[in-house]
């Protein structure tokens, strides 16, 4: 709906209402009100508390300011939670493990759910729903359930150890329990089908008409992927990649209940900060440092991919 108004000379000049702009407005400020509402605010929580000191009380961190009694205003910054991260080798060890495992999950998951994705893709559009029902079907049952679940599975007396003894294959159990092996089976059990419905709706939107012009100039097949299918396919792996790779980094009860004592990971030394120690401020300082390594790259990436495609467009 436009507005009209007519000028001294006769010519009648049409402008748009104004609600239809306020309505768009309005629109995009409810995503830009949730980032603030559930990230921007306690992520500023986080970092005050981070710059406190800790202290034997409820809450336990000291207050960041305070007013003296001759009504100045005093500011307290304590850096020393982020010396120790630098000093104490478990930080980093820590840091170190939660992105090695997260990365080696990831290409795990990358290896095994792109021909997944693929082949669904490619399926009869009759069978496409149900078999994507079954990649979705696990998420029915309770997270924790399922990762008890490989408890019963990976245990010296577990199925896999009892069918392998039936056999004759081995004679004695395999330790699987408790291991790195454990840790990145469970991982990418569980995230796999965050990395293959990207993937899938990706290799979906594909123009079939390109890979028979490949075909036609006589292209074989396996070229055809490598020149067509794969370089298009990449904002699929990217967003299907960093579903798997963030939440790994800060996975706690995977390594908690399928990896051993030296499985160190970030979610654990959190866990212990806060509920063992009681030092929040340690504990704040470490979460903090987890989301810059992990937001800085990523920023990076993103302002790399729109710079490429700005300059292809």
């Amino acid at each position: 709906m436009a507005e009209s108004s007519t000028h001294p000379n006769g010519i009648v000049r049409h402008r748009p209402a104004r609600w239809p702009r306020r309505a768009r407005m309005l629109v995009v400020s409810v995503p830009y009100l949730w980032l603030l509402v559930f990230f921007a605010v306690p992520f500023l929580i986080v970092l005050k508390i981070s710059l406190s000191e800790p202290q034997f009380a409820q809450p336990p961190y000291a207050p960041l300011i305070e007013w003296g009694d001759d009504l100045a205003l005093d500011i307290r910054l304590n850096l020393a939670n982020y010396a120790l991260l630098a000093e104490d080798r478990l930080y980093l060890v820590a840091y170190l493990n939660s992105i090695k495992i997260a990365f080696f999950s990831t290409l795990i998951c990358l290896a095994i759910g792109y021909p997944m994705a693929y082949a669904i893709a490619r399926a009869n559009p009759a069978w496409r729903t149900g078999l994507l029902m079954l990649i979705i079907l696990p998420f029915w049952t309770s997270f924790l359930i399922r990762v008890y679940a490989w408890i019963g599975i990976l245990r010296d007396n577990g199925v896999i150890n009892n069918l392998l003894i039936s056999f004759g294959i081995i004679d004695q159990p395999l330790q699987m329990l408790q291991t790195d092996f454990a840790v990145y089976l469970g991982i990418t059990y569980s995230y796999l089908p965050f990395m293959i419905l990207p993937l899938f709706a990706t290799l979906q939107r594909l123009d079939d008409s390109l890979l028979e012009a490949a075909a036609d100039l006589g292209c074989p097949p396996w070229r055809t992927f490598l020149t067509v299918t794969l370089p298009l396919s990449v904002p699929g792996i990217v967003a299907g990649s960093l579903l798997v790779f963030i939440p790994a980094v800060g996975e706690f009860v995977i390594p908690a209940l399928l990896g051993g004592p030296d499985t160190v990971m970030i979610g654990r030394v959190l866990w212990d900060e806060f509920f063992t120690n009681r030092d929040w401020p340690v504990a704040s300082a470490v979460a903090l440092v987890m989301a810059l390594l992990l937001v800085l790259p990523i920023m990076l990436i993103q302002w790399l991919y729109s710079r490429e495609q700005a300059r292809e467009a």
